[in-house]
């Protein structure tokens, strides 16, 4: 029986089989440009925190400062002082969450595995922040609009994750090749979720994009 898949970000049934190696197999979908791992190659909840743990990301390492401070800069520019923000998928070190702290800024922290307060699902924000976090998300369009929702007027929602363009093969993208790593976008899956929240996007650098509400 063929294997029959549906769009995680779009719900689309429009999917193709997009690239296949001796662990996985990549679809593809035709609307929104989704390029996803279907459920049955993602890790369990323990092999995917042992992944996490192994991440090295230290508030005091200035060269991951200097990584987030493009995101950073991308978003304080659109803050009024005081501002209250959610730094979600913070992970072990949060790090972006202090940068704004101080600049004066308020900052909750979420993350499933090492920050898991799921009362801030409750809160409305002027800004949330997801670094590196979209490609993890099993339903990223339930996910990402859930995000959205808890946006205040007038407030920015900013994801960042490396998006795939023409200029990459996909076959030798290290970026496929973490097994936390399920989904991936292009500026056309970003721009299909603007559509959906009737927000004004803004794409910063190749891996950036705002949304506006």
């Amino acid at each position: 029986m063929a294997e029959v898949y549906t769009c995680p970000l779009c719900n689309s049934k429009q999917v193709q089989s997009y690239y296949s190696n001796e662990n996985s197999s990549y679809w593809r979908c035709s609307e929104c440009e989704l390029v996803f791992l279907p459920k049955r190659f993602h890790l369990n909840n323990i092999d995917e925190k042992s992944r996490y743990d192994l991440h090295q990301n230290n508030p005091n390492d200035v060269g991951y400062r200097r990584f987030l401070s493009t995101i950073f800069n991308a978003v304080e520019k659109h803050l009024k002082p005081h501002a209250k923000g959610l730094d979600f998928g913070c992970g072990p070190g949060p790090t972006l969450s202090l940068m704004f702290a101080e600049k004066g800024y308020s900052v909750d922290l979420f993350d499933k595995f090492y920050a898991d307060n799921p009362d801030i699902f409750n809160n409305q924000y002027d800004f949330i922040t997801a670094t590196e976090v979209a490609e993890h998300l099993q339903a990223p369009g339930q996910e990402l609009s859930r995000l959205y929702d808890m946006l205040k007027p007038g407030g920015v929602l900013a994801i960042m994750t490396s998006m795939l363009n023409k200029g990459i093969d996909f076959s030798t993208w290290h970026y496929k090749n973490d097994p936390t790593h399920i989904c991936f976008f292009n500026q056309t899956g970003m721009q299909h979720l603007a559509k959906k929240w009737g927000a004004n996007v803004e794409f910063v650098g190749s891996d950036i994009g705002l949304f506006f509400k």
